[in-house]
């Protein structure tokens, strides 16, 4: 087994990420109990609301003034993976759909020609504290793919397999582990083609466990973020939490724990090998059509806002559902 470690590189806000993915951040808040408003039952005094990314008493509003989130904002140009491990996430956007996802949920979104989302973190909890896990991916999407029409899909936790290994467990929200395939991703996605080997694993590995990263083809990059836990071994190189590394996926990888359960998030995929110009949240391949997303956005605000609030929450007795524009709604 050969060592396969390219570099290492630390956790910042957000992570470094390799084509065709071009953004990822990791958010662990451990919010309070929640109020009537299903925001933190606690003063928000000192805090910078609307702009408020700095953690105090362990969490964050981020651009929420009541209920921590982000309130609407455009996307065009790409699509957004939002993995919720815990808590929930309050989605509405542009195109008239809406839901609550969480406790292992992702939601997979394509931004396309342009849509408007919230994403909004309700407090559901009175009486006990209500911790929040997410990642939130953002996966590039060719020329080609550009300009299709958005799209709005949910993977739900009780249909993403987990692979149970002797030391781990392998959460495979895209692409393949092995012989096991993930829920089939947007359809225009990048990842829809099998041939650009795009995978998302959420990989937890046991105290002293291992667990053998599987290859794949020359030409696919392949990151490994150690976002929890002590340290590790790549191939015998060692990596500590809150440490990243790219690796050659031509090769296995043998992953050694220390101590502690470690939890891990690895990116794959084929590069798309095109010209990335991104401003803010659009993300085109010249500067020209980053000018024409602006001014798109002005004039239409891509579709509008159809809720009465741009920091949309649901109503707290809803559980888990999706409203797709179409009107269809699923229920968990």
């Amino acid at each position: 087994m050969s060592s396969n470690l390219l570099r290492k590189f630390k956790l910042g806000l957000p992570w470094e990420t390799q084509d065709p993915f071009l953004f990822c951040v990791y958010h662990m808040d451990h919010y309070p109990k929640g109020n009537d408003q299903m925001g933190p039952d606690a003063s928000l005094d000192g805090r910078i609301l609307g702009n408020d990314f700095t953690i105090k008493d362990g969490w964050r509003m981020y651009h929420g003034h009541h209920v921590p989130g982000f309130p609407y904002h455009p996307h065009r140009g790409f699509e957004t993976i939002t993995i919720v491990n815990k808590g929930y996430c309050d989605h509405s956007d542009s195109l008239g759909a809406a839901g609550r996802f969480g406790q292992g949920d992702v939601q997979w979104m394509t931004a396309g020609r342009g849509v408007q989302h919230s994403e909004m973190f309700p407090l559901l909890n009175r009486d006990e504290e209500n911790p929040l896990e997410l990642f939130q991916i953002w996966l590039n999407l060719p020329k080609k793919a550009k300009f299709v029409e958005p799209h709005f899909k949910m993977l739900w936790h009780e249909e993403i397999p987990i692979i149970r290994e002797e030391h781990a467990e392998i959460k495979v929200i895209a692409g393949q582990w092995r012989e096991q395939m993930a829920p089939e991703p947007a359809p225009d996605s990048w990842a829809k083609n099998v041939e650009h080997k795009v995978a998302i694993w959420n990989i937890h590995i046991a105290p002293g466990g291992r667990l053998v990263l599987p290859n794949a083809q020359t030409g696919v990059n392949r990151s490994l973020y150690f976002y929890d836990g002590d340290t590790l071994k790549l191939d015998g190189m060692s990596i500590e939490s809150g440490e990243g590394a790219d690796l050659d996926p031509q090769f296995e990888t043998l992953i050694e724990n220390g101590s502690e359960k470690a939890h891990l998030l690895v990116l794959q995929g084929l590069p798309i090998s095109e010209p990335v110009v991104q401003y803010g949240p659009f993300v085109m391949n010249t500067q020209p059509e980053i000018e024409k997303a602006m001014e798109d956005y002005r004039l239409t605000r891509f579709g509008g806002w159809p809720w009465p609030y741009p920091d949309q929450v649901h109503e707290r007795e809803k559980g888990r559902f999706a409203l797709y524009p179409d009107g269809r709604e699923e229920v968990k």
